[in-house]
């Protein structure tokens, strides 16, 4: 099965974002380095990278977003059968010269991920579950869970693990890449103003001080903390640039 292997942030500011999640999650940031390339900054906890943050194109509509990496063994190959399935190519695959290949993507309700398979062979640090500074859940809310999940598991591999009933929300539906839980995804609600997308959950050391920081640093609270199936603590929120993240914490405190 394929595995997320990476986040990063587009925004307006890297420079202020990267000072906000600093702040935050207590990342280290440093500038990749690469002579020639897009500025690109790398996020790290603990000495293991886990992000990077790039700046927004110039003159883009996009909103700052968050996106996730899908690891790939063929991104050409995963880009045609995404359209196959339902899906859509936003950006054509191509190299990142001395890193990797890549393509964006976009699932049947059109959230989009990106497709990417590294230069190198090494594999991801492991970290114990609830590492802080580490992505830690990943969430889907799609225009039909369903028909996302069929794509997902044609194109990756994932496999279904326990279903929740939401009551009148619906399923959420709980999905693996692995051994373990990976995240879950459930069909939007029609009042939700926003499209369907993929939201990332950064691991922090508890959830109280962590979103006393974020909020005094401009971040706008969306879903206020909630205790969670399993044990811990989660809670969404829009970063100062305008961009969708959620927190989680097996401490309120």
């Amino acid at each position: 099965m394929s595995k997320f292997i990476w986040y990063d942030l587009m925004t307006p500011d890297v420079k202020a974002s990267g000072d906000f999640y600093a702040h935050v999650t207590g990342w280290n940031i440093r500038d990749s380095g690469m002579p020639g390339a897009a500025p690109y900054s790398i996020l790290s906890a603990n000495g293991v990278d886990v992000g990077g943050i790039m700046p927004s194109p110039p003159g883009s509509a996009m909103p700052p977003v968050w996106t996730g990496y899908i690891h790939s063994t063929d991104v050409d190959r995963d880009a045609r059968r995404a359209t196959e399935l339902g899906g859509s190519v936003f950006k054509e695959p191509q190299d990142i010269p001395e890193v990797g290949r890549f393509a964006v993507l976009c699932d049947p309700s059109g959230a989009p991920f990106i497709a990417f398979r590294p230069n190198s062979t090494a594999t991801p640090t492991a970290v114990p579950d609830g590492t802080p500074g580490h992505f830690g859940w990943r969430e889907l809310m799609s225009g039909n869970w369903q028909e996302a999940f069929g794509f997902y598991s044609a194109l990756f591999g994932w496999s279904k693990t326990e279903a929740m009933d939401m009551g009148p929300m619906g399923t959420y539906q709980l999905f693996q890449t692995g051994p373990g839980q990976t995240g879950g995804m459930m069909t939007k609600a029609p009042q939700d103003p926003f499209p369907p997308r993929w939201n990332y959950y950064i691991n922090v050391d508890a959830m109280d001080g962590a979103l006393k920081r974020a909020t005094a640093r401009g971040a706008r609270v969306l879903m206020d903390p909630m205790e969670v199936p399993g044990g811990g603590y989660a809670c969404g929120c829009i970063d100062p640039q305008g961009a969708a993240f959620s927190l989680f914490s097996m401490k309120r405190s």
